[in-house]
């Protein structure tokens, strides 16, 4: 049977895998080549030759075409509207603001009761009442002496006020010789010089034994009780009031000590209980013994167990000095028996009283105290529970509880070991877990991240590591980290926590023998205009903006203290605001970044400098405003690289 041929199969074309390829590449080049013709503002046809720099400034940027990447951010902050609108330099403030002191001027102090002195208390400007200019600098200012030859010396151009000079002139606080002003280092109580008057209280109180670490100076002068306890190792919170004695405070700022604005009278100072081994007054004119003995009672609060309080000027050694005080005999007895029995209701020991000074000691904790309590006719144990509370928080008369403990010999609130080695040892406060959101391998995690930082700004602030930095501002701790890192520099920190963080920390830097203070940066800080060498500010302004995003323009009308909730989207919302007790007045609870810079300005030196850490977004708005303000300033990548959005504005007054 024959077989049927069938003819071989057509192999098409289109299905051979090669030709497939082929026509498919040939069609996408067609198409490629027809869309750039059709479209003469595509980019092939007019991208420039880029330079061969990789990165270039904003100036600097050529005008390329929309394939150049946009870094800008495209969100709105809270400036001020017309910081968009003009370029231009800020202008300076009338020349009678040089030494214009915003919460504590004389010319508001006047609206307020002198009742307790609280007209000398902080009054801040509203925000309508903000300034909106930059403080100058007086006429022939000059850069301070450098430490420790600024410990004796001030150009007097600088802080021109000669009335300290003639008014205490037989107590030796201030000489003017030339165009200097001279500190022999005398004060009300030791005309003879402050070290004779220290060694005095040094054959009572162990100032050697380094267990005595901060002191808090009440009624302070010039400082040269401060000045001399630095022979000890000890660092010393000194406050006086804006009073009769003339710009005092800002004396000691351009002396290179620790000083703030402060006045014991209304509301209690801005620092956490358990903060100072050692407190005093040197005929400080606190009226101890009155209102219930409730000044007192605040130095117990700040006092940390086994604490000790020195006290000179009356009533102390009234039977000689009375004369000169020009007080009675009959008065000056009965204060000092009213002040001895005040100091045995808040369980204090009195252990010496040697020629014109008087030493008592806090108790190490409150076992005997609250049995004592049940029998005498003594002051109630306070019912707050937050002894740390500072800010605008208004002083009770009562005793502020230890932490209990549970043996007689045991030391509430826990042992700090000695300096310098309580600087880097992990205080009681986080070892205790008192406070919650800092743990003991954080702790010594953050010293390492501070020391490599401070390293890096040192390579980057060539002042910083030469030591031309003597009065330095954090104005965000956190837990001293900054501080601790820089302790080896002939500087002292002045370490802020704001008052609303949300973890309160400044108990903590007090136990690593650090100071620091709380604060609101919606305000005006305790200070004379130019009196810090360095401000270090670690994310500050996203702090403030972040509040603003939730808050808003939220205002209150405030009389005391209030409490107010409220509810936005799906955030609870809750602030405590506090205000005069004498008036109403409408507040705003929130700021712009140009009043904390105005601020920022106004405390820091001319030839000064800012360390200005946060989010890449935040610092390109600052330096928008520091330029304003006719700061040289340059934003680098932070330690993390080019890649974290974190930045670093370095700003550098050094040459100007």
């Amino acid at each position: 049977m024959a077989t049927q041929q069938h003819p071989p199969p057509t192999v098409s074309l289109i299905k051979r895998p090669l030709l497939k390829v082929f026509f498919i590449a040939i069609a996408c080049c067609v198409c490629y080549f027809i869309g750039s013709y059709s479209n003469p503002n595509s980019t092939i046809s007019t991208i420039q030759p880029h330079p061969p720099k990789c990165f270039l400034s904003n100036a600097s940027t050529p005008n390329l075409p929309s394939l150049v990447l946009d870094f800008e951010a495209h969100h709105i902050l809270p400036l001020p509207p017309e910081s968009s609108k003009n370029g231009g330099f800020f202008d300076f403030c009338p020349a009678n603001f040089t030494h214009y002191c915003p919460c504590q001027d004389p010319s508001r102090a006047k609206q307020f009761i002198t009742t307790k002195f609280f007209h000398q208390e902080r009054h801040c400007p509203g925000r309508h009442q903000a300034l909106q200019c930059l403080v100058p600098r007086p006429n022939r200012y000059r850069r301070p002496f450098p430490w420790p030859e600024s410990r004796e010396y001030a150009w007097f151009s600088n802080v021109p006020f000669p009335k300290l000079s003639v008014y205490k002139k037989s107590q030796n606080w201030v000489r003017v010789e030339g165009d200097r002003l001279v500190f022999p280092g005398g004060g009300t109580s030791f005309p003879k010089g402050a070290k004779e008057y220290v060694d005095q209280i040094r054959r009572v109180v162990p100032l050697m034994s380094r267990n005595i670490r901060t002191a808090l100076d009440v009624g302070c002068g010039v400082a040269s009780f401060g000045a001399s306890l630095m022979d000890y190792n000890i660092l010393t919170m000194s406050i006086a009031p804006a009073d009769l004695h003339e710009a005092q405070v800002h004396f000691a700022l351009e002396r290179g000590l620790p000083a703030m604005l402060g006045i014991l009278s209304t509301y209690r100072l801005p620092y956490p209980s358990r903060s100072f081994d050692m407190a005093h007054c040197s005929r400080c004119l606190v009226p101890w013994t009155d209102y219930d003995g409730v000044y007192l009672m605040e130095i117990d609060r700040l006092l940390r167990p086994g604490g000790y309080w020195v006290l000179s000027g009356p009533p102390i050694s009234w039977k000689s000095s009375y004369k000169g005080w020009e007080r009675t005999t009959r008065e000056l007895k009965q204060e000092q028996i009213n002040l001895e029995d005040l100091a045995r209701r808040l369980c204090w020991k009195k252990i010496a009283e040697r020629g014109p000074i008087a030493v008592w000691r806090k108790p190490t904790n409150h076992i005997h105290c609250t049995q004592k309590l049940k029998a005498w006719k003594s002051p109630r144990f306070c019912a707050e529970t937050d002894a740390d509370a500072g800010w605008y928080r208004e002083m009770d008369p009562c005793i502020t509880r230890l932490p209990k403990v549970t043996h007689i010999r045991n030391i509430s609130g826990g042992v700090l070991a000695k300096w310098p080695k309580r600087l880097n040892t992990a205080p009681p406060r986080i070892e205790d877990g008192v406070n919650r959101r800092a743990n003991v391998v954080a702790f010594y995690k953050d010293n390492k991240i501070w020391t490599k930082r401070i390293s890096y700004y040192g390579s980057v602030l060539k002042s910083l590591g030469a030591g031309r930095y003597r009065n330095i501002m954090d104005m965000n701790a956190d837990i001293g980290g900054f501080a601790a890192a820089i302790s080896k520099l002939p500087a002292w920190v002045m370490n802020v926590v704001p008052f609303d963080a949300q973890n309160n920390t400044l108990g903590i830097i007090y136990e690593r023998g650090l100071i620091g203070t709380y604060m609101n940066w919606c305000e005006a800080f305790s200070t004379y205009p130019r009196t810090y060498d360095l401000i270090h500010a670690h994310g500050v302004f996203s702090m403030y903006i972040d509040k603003e995003a939730i808050l808003g323009n939220f205002w209150v009308r405030a009389y005391r203290e209030q409490v107010f909730s409220w509810k936005t989207g799906d955030v609870n919302c809750r602030i405590k605001v506090i205000n005069s007790p004498e008036r109403f007045r409408w507040s705003r609870i929130l700021c712009d970044i140009l009043d904390i810079l105005f601020e920022m300005y106004r405390i820091l030196r001319p030839e000064g400098a800012a360390i200005i850490r946060d989010h890449v977004d935040i610092i390109v708005k600052v330096k928008g405003i520091t330029d304003r303000m006719r700061w040289k300033s340059n934003i680098l990548h932070s330690e993390y690289g080019p890649f974290h959005p974190e930045k670093i504005l370095f700003v550098d007054n050094s040459d100007i």
